[in-house]
């Protein structure tokens, strides 16, 4: 799994009917420093996330285990919100 911060909603008009109803954010992958890593990805949102939420993604097939079809080809779903991150410094 991997770390992100939400920047925004995508919108969009047309989708494939296994991702109707599933809302799709755009994240900002972080480091385990939350220093941005990368460029911004898009991401199914099952969990209601929002805008600055820090949230855990996964990437790959379990991605699309994380929407209740699971016939659907989501590259990314957001899997969690995350309150707080404990690094033991």
């Amino acid at each position: 799994m991997k770390i992100g911060k939400v920047m925004g909603t995508v919108v969009c008009n047309q989708k494939v009917d296994s991702l109707l109803g599933v809302k799709l954010l755009l994240v900002q992958p972080l480091d385990e420093n939350l220093k941005e890593d990368g460029v911004p990805v898009v991401a199914c949102d099952p969990v209601q996330a929002g805008p600055d939420d820090i949230v855990f993604f996964e990437g790959g097939r379990e991605a699309a285990l994380g929407l209740t079809n699971w016939f659907n080809p989501s590259d990314l779903t957001i899997m969690g919100i995350i309150d707080s991150i404990y690094t033991g410094e």
